[in-house]
Parts: C-alpha cells; structure tokens; sequence
C-alpha cells in the first residue's frame, strides 16, 4: 500500500507541474486566472469523486479504485496531443479575447461547483420527507520573454540606435563577471535561493498551507472532538470552499494588479488574517464553529495555493519555472508533518484517554483548542511575512502594471496613426 501511495503522489506532481507550468507560459499575461481555474478545479475534484464514490460505488470499493487508475489515465493520455507550448502574440486584441475566454471557464466552473455544493444538501432532504429518515451522504521553455519588457521604438533609426547601444553594452559586459539578477527578472534555482524574497514567500507559504492542511488531515477527530460524529458535510465544505477561494483570488488579484498595481502577496496576507479568525473561533468552540471554519480553513487555503503560483513567477521569472514551483509545494508534506503530524498528533495525544481497546479518544473542546490556539499565532507570523513581501516587490508591480499600460497606450496610438493615415489617402 505505501508503494501505491507514493506512486500515485508522484504521478500527481508530475501532471501538476506539466500542466501548471505550461499554461502560465502560454497566458503569461493572465497568470492569476490560470492558476486559479487549475487549483480550483484541483479542489473541487475531491467533491466530484467523492460524489461520485456515494452514488456509484458506495457498496464496492475496488471498483471505485479501478475509476481512478483508469479515468485520469486517460486523460492524460488525451491531454498528449494538446498540452505545449505555443508562440506567444503582443496585441492588445489577443489579450482581451484571453480574458473574455477565461471569464466563461471561470462561469462554467462556478456553476459545477454550486452543482457540487447544493447536492449533498438535496438527497438527505429528499430522503427525510420520502422516508422520516436521514440517509447519509458521504461526499466523503521555447521562447524566452522577460516579465518586463520594454516598449520598441517605432522607428527605424531609433531600432538601429537602440540596437547600437545594445551591442556597446554586450560587448562591455561580456568581459566582467555577471551581476546577480534583481526580483522580477528571470533568476536560476540557485540565484533565487540567494534571496530574502524567496525565504519570506516559502516561510509565509509554508505557515498557510501548513495549517490549512493540519485542519483537513485531522476534520474526523476535531468533528468527534467537537461533538459531530459525521464529517462528510465539513470536508465537502472544506472542498468546494476552497474551490471558490482559488477560482475568485485568481482572477481577483489579476484584475487589481493590471488597474492599479497591487501586489499579489496582499491577498495572501488578507487570507492569513482571516485563518487566524477562523482558528480563534474553533479553539473558543463557539456555536456552529467547525462549519465557519471549515468554510474559512477552505477559502483561505485555496487562496494562498492560487496566489502563490503567479507570485513565483513574476518575481523570478518563467525559465526555471517549473523546478522552482515543486521546490515551494515542498511545503505541502513539510507543513502537514509540521503542523498536523507533530503539533496537533502530540498535543491531541496529551489530552486524551486511553480505550481498552489499546487506542485513545479525546471528546471536547479542550481537545484541539491549544493546536488551534497556536496555529491561529502561526497565521499571524505568515501574515506578516506577507505584508513584507508585498513591500518590497511594489516596484516590480508597479512596473508590471505601467508595462502593460503602456502597450495598450502605444497600441492604441498606432491604430490612430494607421486610421488618420488612412483618412488622408482617401481624400
């Protein structure tokens, strides 16, 4: 069994980072969108499958199993033909028609998860009033392009100025050792580990989803602990809220960053707060807590996956982009051994009782208050990390925002030029 598991770990940071790190090369320009409908679709599939599983194969596990070894297969082996990279285009129009295409995916995808979210509510409704009885429901790099690019001269002569000095410039280079790049250029492996930036995002990643996961490896017990037996509608909650968290902060963060400039790690800061809240409120074991929190833990959680994969990239860059992604989701089994194995499985330990049957069990509040207490102080310092970085990268947002502004400015100078042009033949 350890075997297929780690098998079937491996095969899905396979998928995910061809998948990922392809498509934010393709739509380059719309990086939050992209990372948000891939993280999103990434959570909701547990509410999908999970659906499925209840309705399907609730009586046999093994053909649920063989649906899993045999759909996804054949999805990637369909996705062959159409996953590459393609030439990338500058024009304002091929941009707009991005956003327009992006914009339906992300109504499609809303709409499958109000679908995944209403239905386990509807069947044991529908079976309460058919039957007076609840039934459960167990949803249990070709071509290289720099993030910032200059505008190019719209003559001649300055094109050959421009190039002159260029080649000045190669030439003085050439001979003195390379400088170390700054943040939003494209940065090797090495160069990006060399930096503060790089620390602080992997620091304030790991204290998100490090959490995050603490929260979902753990619902049985904290739902036992808290006095709710069966689990199948927080961990739908958890799903389909993350979902929602992923799809919005993506395309959110995107709109905000071309209008005015902001940096992207202030979602993640504004989503840090909020986990901090949410934990607050478990540890006090308020009425209706574990569904608030399974409703904040799931949006927050999709937010710091969905943000932090652009924010990779614009700070250093697509060429070793896909090394540097898996190197960050290292976070994902560091945190869950951090905060769930460690800190919640040795505190969980202390406060509970031993059965006879050689186990132990914990029932109250009291159970986790302490993991929450301390995961609620983790949040803070990732929020504060966030707030950092989102300091020091305002200038390479700021550019970022004036690159593209300027495009569109130059762009729309050009097709006036071209119309007046025109007026004057005719006449």
């Amino acid at each position: 069994m350890c075997i297929f598991m780690c098998m079937g770990g491996n095969s899905t940071t396979w998928m995910n980072t061809a998948v990922l790190v392809t498509c934010i090369r393709n739509f380059r320009r719309n990086r939050g969108p992209v990372s948000g409908i891939l993280k999103a679709y990434v959570g909701l599939s547990t509410a999908i499958f999970t659906d499925l599983c209840s309705a399907l194969f609730s009586d046999d596990p093994a053909k649920f199993l063989i649906m899993l070894a045999v759909i996804p297969f054949a999805v990637c082996l369909s996705a062959i033909f159409f996953l590459r990279e393609i030439p990338q285009t500058t024009s304002v129009a091929a941009e707009k028609e991005e956003t327009r295409y992006f914009a339906i995916f992300n109504a499609v995808a809303v709409v499958v998860a109000v679908l995944s979210f209403t239905s386990p509510l509807a069947v044991p409704v529908y079976s309460f009033i058919k039957s007076w009885r609840l039934v459960g429901f167990e949803p249990d790099m070709e071509r290289y392009e720099p993030l910032l690019k200059e505008e190019t001269p719209s003559t001649e002569e300055e094109k050959k100025k421009v190039l002159s000095k260029q080649t000045e410039v190669a030439a003085a280079t050439a001979e003195v050792e390379k400088t170390t790049p700054v943040i939003g250029e494209e940065h090797t492996i090495m160069e990006a580990m060399q930096t503060w930036d790089f620390w602080v995002l992997f620091v304030s990643f790991l204290c998100g989803v490090g959490t995050g996961m603490a929260v979902i490896n753990n619902m049985a017990q904290i739902g036992l602990a808290l006095g709710h037996p069966d689990v199948s509608m927080f961990i739908s909650l958890t799903s389909i809220w993350g979902f929602f968290g992923r799809i919005i902060s993506g395309s959110v963060s995107e709109y905000f960053l071309k209008k005015a400039g902001t940096p992207r790690p202030l979602w993640n800061a504004a989503s840090q707060v909020l986990m901090a809240v949410g934990f607050l409120l478990m540890a006090l074991a308020v009425p209706g807590c574990l569904y608030i929190g399974s409703i904040v833990v799931g949006l927050c959680y999709g937010v710091r996956l969905a943000v932090t994969v652009p924010v990779a990239s614009e700070l250093f860059g697509l060429k070793y982009y896909g090394l540097l992604y898996n190197i960050l989701i290292l976070n994902l089994p560091i945190g869950s051994f951090l905060f769930s194995g460690l800190l919640a499985g040795y505190l969980y330990d202390a406060q509970a009782t031993p059965t006879p049957g050689g186990g132990n069990t914990c029932v109250g509040a009291y159970c986790y208050g302490l993991v929450f207490v301390v995961m609620a102080i983790a949040s803070v310092v990732g929020f504060g990390l966030d707030v950092l970085l989102a300091i020091r990268t305002k200038n390479v947002y700021t550019k970022i925002c004036n690159s593209r502004k300027s495009k569109k400015l130059s762009t729309g100078r050009k097709v006036t030029d071209s119309s007046a042009a025109n007026v004057r033949v005719e006449r």
